[in-house]
């Protein structure tokens, strides 16, 4: 199946299915979908968060009653690259997280064995960019918007006798043509939205050899209705916005418990504080308040809301049952959730709809290109990686 057909079909289901993940689970008191209220309410909070975590079940246990899962998922099955981890020294682990790190072997090992000079795009410390430099890369030329990191990752390089030199760049704002040649390798792992929207057009502009990269957070520093990258794409009937986009992003390796308990009675207090904003207002959409600091939920629901209503600029009456509002924002987590479930069915797909729409534009502009899983989900959500050079020789 070539890169189009596989977009084609995946785009197809999922704007027959769009019903079920196209929406807002704050927006609902009851479960919307008449057919799977019987087996969301069977479940327990807990096979909930089981499920939720566990994207081959959750997928399993819909089948019967969404169709279209099977295909769906055949849709979104990526090969996985042969990655076959390198030992290094010390000291150019020195400094990264341990999760980190096997994600910086695993892509270092996915991509291919070229000796191109490099490129690191985005590169905070360089720690991409220090391991490419140590396999034998000639030059590593980092680029990073935080002074304090270029000087951080530049003195590294220099202390480890690496070649490599960093460079304090905004790629958003700055012009950074002259970073670009054809004979050249540009990389990014994770580099978020519009960051890697720019490498991609800037390579090709360059006819850069070859381009590798992971994308993560398609939403950000974008505008809020997504624009589409390849032909294909911009011929969908699919309309994304942000809300569709962080979707995508929702499969997440498992928080600590504490995490869990302090967003559980942080999403309660929120959907409680909606409620009551509801009986005063009328209004029937959930409304979002700022983002707090985590002790607050140490306090009290009233307090809360007071601060809540602050910002909102709401007059809340003195005699509110503060008790009943909160047993509200307790059930419609239930519901939340549940929603929540039905909607991560297809969070997988999403991603995997806006990665195509990557490849896809590379293609159009004469790149051969792969799409490959480089870690295991254990490691990273955010696992896949783009593979795009003009001499198809050199891609895995």
């Amino acid at each position: 199946m070539t890169l189009a057909e596989q977009f084609t079909s995946l785009d197809s289901i999922l704007k027959r299915t769009r019903i079920y993940w196209q929406c807002t689970a704050f927006d609902f008191d009851a479960i919307p979908w008449p057919e799977l209220r019987g087996i969301l309410n069977s479940l327990t909070d807990e096979q909930v968060a089981t499920l939720d975590t566990k994207q081959n079940e959750l997928i399993d246990f819909f089948n019967p009653h969404i169709k279209l899962l099977d295909e769906l998922q055949l849709l979104c099955k990526l090969p996985q690259a042969n990655t076959l981890r390198y030992n290094y020294p010390f000291w150019i682990s020195n400094g990264i997280k341990g999760r980190k790190f096997e994600q910086l072997q695993d892509f270092v090992s996915a991509l291919p064995n070229t000796k191109l000079p490099v490129l690191e795009w985005c590169a905070g410390k360089g720690h991409l960019g220090r391991m490419l430099a140590f396999n034998g890369a000639t030059q590593v030329s980092s680029v990073e918007l935080q002074a304090t990191l270029c000087e951080q990752g530049q003195k590294a390089a220099l202390q480890q006798g690496l070649a490599m030199q960093f460079s304090q760049v905004d790629v958003l704002k700055d012009d950074t043509t002259s970073l670009f040649n054809t004979q050249m390798h540009a990389v990014a792992l994770h580099a978020c939205g519009a960051l890697h929207q720019a490498m991609m057009r800037k390579a090709i502009a360059a006819n850069v050899q070859q381009i590798s990269f992971s994308p993560c957070c398609y939403h950000l520093f974008t505008p809020n209705d997504y624009l589409p990258m390849s032909e294909l794409a911009k011929q969908s009937q699919l309309r994304l916005t942000h809300r569709d986009l962080k979707l995508a992003l929702q499969e997440t390796v498992t928080a600590p418990t504490r995490v869990d308990k302090i967003r559980k009675t942080e999403l309660e207090w929120r959907l409680g504080f909606d409620a009551l904003r509801r009986s005063i207002t009328n209004e029937l959409h959930y409304v979002s308040v700022p983002s707090v600091n985590k002790a607050v939920f140490s306090g009290s629901f009233k307090s809360f809301c007071e601060w809540a209503g602050d910002k909102k600029a709401l007059k809340i009456p003195q005699d509110v049952d503060y008790e009943y509002f909160l047993s509200v924002g307790v059930a419609r987590k239930k519901i939340t959730d549940r929603v929540e479930l039905v909607r991560h069915v297809f969070r997988r797909a999403i991603e995997v709809w806006l990665v195509l729409d990557r490849a896809l534009y590379l293609q159009q502009h004469g790149y051969q290109v792969s799409i490959k899983t480089f870690c295991e989900k254990q490691l990273t959500p955010r696992n896949i990686l783009i593979l795009a050079n003009t001499n198809p020789s050199t891609n895995n």
